[in-house]
C-alpha cells in the first residue's frame, strides 16, 4: 500500500471534533480523515469504489528498516557515529535554538580519544 502525505485546512472546532472521535475510536486522526474520504467517495460515485487494504497494526521490536539502519550505524566507527549524532542534532534543532532556552557551550575535539579523555575528567569532577 503506497501513502501520501497531504495538508489541509480545516476550521479549528472541527480539528476538536474529528480528534474526539478519533480517540473515542481508538483510531488515529490520519485514520479518521482517510475513512471520510473513503466515504465521500463511495457515496459520491456508487459505481467507482476506492478499494484500500488495511493498515498493518503497528507491533513492538524493530521494523526492517530500522533493523537495516542500526546495523548500517554500528558499522560506523566510534568517531563516525559521534559525527553523525552531532549533524543529526544540528539538523533537527531550529537555527540558533538551545535546549531547554539555556545557553550551551560547544566543545570541539581533533580525535575521538580526546573526546574520551575530556569525558573520563568530566565524569571524576
Amino acid at each position: 500500500m503506497s501513502i501520501a502525505r497531504i495538508s489541509v485546512t480545516i476550521p479549528a472546532a472541527l480539528v476538536k471534533h474529528a480528534d474526539a472521535e478519533a480517540k473515542r475510536r481508538n483510531r488515529s486522526r490520519s485514520w479518521l480523515v482517510a475513512e471520510a474520504v473513503r466515504r465521500y467517495l463511495q457515496e459520491a460515485s456508487a459505481s467507482e469504489r476506492v478499494a484500500e487494504t488495511p493498515p498493518v497494526p503497528y507491533t513492538a521490536g524493530l521494523g526492517a528498516q530500522r533493523l537495516a539502519q542500526l546495523r548500517a550505524d554500528l558499522r560506523l566507527t566510534p568517531e563516525a557515529r559521534v559525527k553523525e549524532a552531532e549533524r543529526t542534532l544540528r539538523a533537527a534543532r531550529p537555527k540558533g535554538a538551545t535546549p531547554y532556552g539555556r545557553i550551551t557551550r560547544v566543545i570541539g575535539f581533533e580525535r575521538y580519544e580526546d573526546y574520551l579523555e575530556y569525558k573520563r575528567r568530566e565524569d571524576a569532577s
